[in-house]
This record gives structure tokens, C-alpha cells and sequence, in this order.
């Protein structure tokens, strides 16, 4: 009960710290499931029932690999959260990460960024999750044939309201 608290206050602190988002932790649905051989994952729902995830792990981890890895758990992530005080991370990270390949270009458009978008660094990684397919999160299993099994039951779909 204790690591329960514990954690649920290390990642509303963590949260308000390092993404400038305020949430109140309402329930754990999975602590610390395998999402690789470097990364763990944490699924919890805030008390205004939303679900987060929070991914933290080697700090090579890109917004690319955050994206895969929280498909491949079985979640659809709607917002990835970008680091307090930068709204615009992840499109000026990418736009630096183009100009530098392609220096000569000044008409950018939104396409161009796409790929570059998924290089930027991104450890640790907050998103709100819009879907869990199939009411499965699975974790990373080295030794099962798919190199997932299934982590916990949960069944999940966001509302949009306006």
C-alpha cells in the first residue's frame, strides 16, 4: 500500500514538474509493465477518470519509439504532453533536426516535419490515451512468441465532449 502512495505521488510530481500538467492520480490500472528491454510503463486513471500513460527509461527513447511502444501495448495515445514551459517542442526540435539535412530549404511544410517529429527526444513520456484496443494492455515478454502478453484488463474508450 505504501509503494501505491508513493507512486502515485512521484508521478503527480513528476508530472507537474517535468510537463507543467496538475493531475490527481485516482487509481493504478498497471505499475511498471515492461515496454522493452529499457523502458517501464505505467498505466494509471486520474479522478476525472482520463487514463495517462507514463513511460520512463533510457533517455535515447524518441517520440518515435514512445509511439510504437504504446501501440504495441495495446493503447491508442491521443496527446503526447511536451516538457513544461516548451508547447512547441517536439515542431521546433524537428524543424532544427530538417534545417540541419536540408539546410538550403525555407519553405517548410508540415509534411516534411512528419518523420523528423518522431527523432526527437522524449524520456520521460506523459500521453493521454484515447483507446484500449481489445481491453488488453500488454506487456514485453521476451519468451512469448508475439514479444507481448497480456498485462492487465482494462477496458477503455475517451468520450470527446466539447
Amino acid at each position: 500500500m505504501n509503494d501505491d502512495l508513493f507512486d502515485a505521488a512521484a508521478i503527480e510530481q513528476i508530472a507537474k514538474d517535468r510537463f507543467g500538467v496538475s493531475l490527481d492520480v485516482g487509481s493504478v490500472v498497471a505499475r511498471r509493465i515492461d515496454c522493452s528491454q529499457a523502458a517501464q510503463a505505467t498505466f494509471f486513471l486520474s479522478t476525472k477518470k482520463q487514463l495517462y500513460g507514463f513511460i520512463e527509461g533510457s533517455p535515447q527513447l524518441t517520440l518515435g519509439d514512445i509511439r510504437k511502444m504504446a501501440v504495441r501495448m495495446g493503447v491508442r495515445p491521443e496527446t503526447f504532453f511536451p516538457p513544461k514551459g516548451q508547447p512547441q517542442y517536439f515542431e521546433e526540435v524537428a524543424r532544427e533536426m530538417f534545417v540541419k539535412v536540408y539546410p538550403g530549404r525555407h519553405d517548410i511544410s508540415e509534411d516534411d516535419l512528419r518523420f523528423y517529429r518522431t527523432l526527437v527526444p522524449y524520456c520521460p513520456a506523459l500521453f493521454l490515451v484515447e483507446e484500449v484496443k481489445n481491453g488488453m494492455i500488454y506487456c514485453a515478454d521476451h519468451d512469448a512468441r508475439s514479444g507481448w502478453r497480456p498485462a492487465a484488463k482494462f477496458v477503455y474508450r475517451r468520450i470527446r465532449t466539447s
